[in-house]
């Protein structure tokens, strides 16, 4: 016989209430405009071919490109975005960013390697010295407010 008790109903309660938090986070909002949808859906998949490439080339990071790709399926289309969620490469990544579990905790480090690995190099030698200062600064700015970002998305609990 099941445990009767006040604090398993309870926990029980929390336990649905999460998984039907999580049922919305992946039921796409259609309730938008035709123009919106087409824009948000040509958003979404242009970043996803991008990131797609992104599989075969190593300096585009496929993952962050399919987040992206799923928040603007999840305005514009329910098969697109459901794809990319069951995807078998990244999907677990996407599903676990988009219901707030995060991401593992040893990938943060190679992600803001990367990160500042190309910041730098774009900062000493692909930005040239005659271009205004402040595209070298905008980019370290932009780096920075990235790597807080990153930092701040909560580790993945397993």
């Amino acid at each position: 016989m099941g445990d009767l008790s006040p604090r398993s109903n309870v926990s029980k309660l929390v336990d649905i209430k999460k998984n039907s938090e999580v049922d919305l986070i992946h039921q796409v909002d259609l309730n938008r405009t035709l123009f919106s949808r087409i824009f948000w859906f040509i958003l979404g998949f242009t970043i996803m071919v991008i990131g797609l490439i992104g599989i075969i080339v190593p300096v585009l990071p496929t993952t962050p490109l399919m987040i992206l790709a799923a928040a603007c399926f999840a305005k514009s289309s329910q098969r697109f975005y459901d794809w990319i969620i069951n995807n078998k490469l990244f999907g677990h990544h996407v599903k676990n960013y988009r219901e707030g579990k995060g991401i593992p905790k040893k990938i943060k480090p190679v992600i803001l390697v990367t990160l500042w690995s190309f910041v730098l190099f774009a900062v000493f030698f692909a930005i040239p010295d005659s271009a205004p200062l402040i595209s070298k600064v905008s980019t370290l700015i932009l780096a920075l407010i990235g790597t807080i970002f990153i930092l701040r998305i909560p580790n993945l609990q397993k």
